[in-house]
């Protein structure tokens, strides 16, 4: 059974343009070779971190929205523990609350870029 998941993961500050889509791409292919459907992904940018992690205090900002297998999230994390360039992480599954407040806030998103 698929459920719903959204994973937000923040890479470092010291990284390139290309070399942040490449994180991003790395980890959109994980998902999606082994089955996963992705439904949404944003990037919130560069960002002031709430507390120093690594000596650093901001970095990329990035949300994914999937759906998949509850086995491939164990996959995924341990990825993000595996890659450097990834300095905090968190996945959880959308209940049908955040699953409906992820879909308004997709159209009021799509809303603000036509205006």
């Amino acid at each position: 059974m698929l459920n719903n998941y959204e994973t937000v993961f923040i890479l470092t500050p010291v990284l390139s343009e290309n070399q942040m889509k490449e994180a991003v791409e790395k980890f959109n292919k994980l998902l999606t070779d082994n089955g996963a459907e992705i439904v949404h992904q944003e990037n919130w940018g560069l960002r002031k971190l709430a507390y120093p992690i690594q000596k650093k205090s901001t970095g990329f900002y990035q949300l994914l929205e999937f759906k998949s297998t509850p086995d491939l999230i164990a996959k995924l994390e341990l990825e993000y523990r595996r890659d450097e360039r990834i300095i905090r992480f968190l996945t959880f599954r959308m209940d049908k609350y955040s699953i409906e407040y992820a879909e308004k806030r997709r159209s009021n998103l799509k809303a603000k870029k036509e205006n």
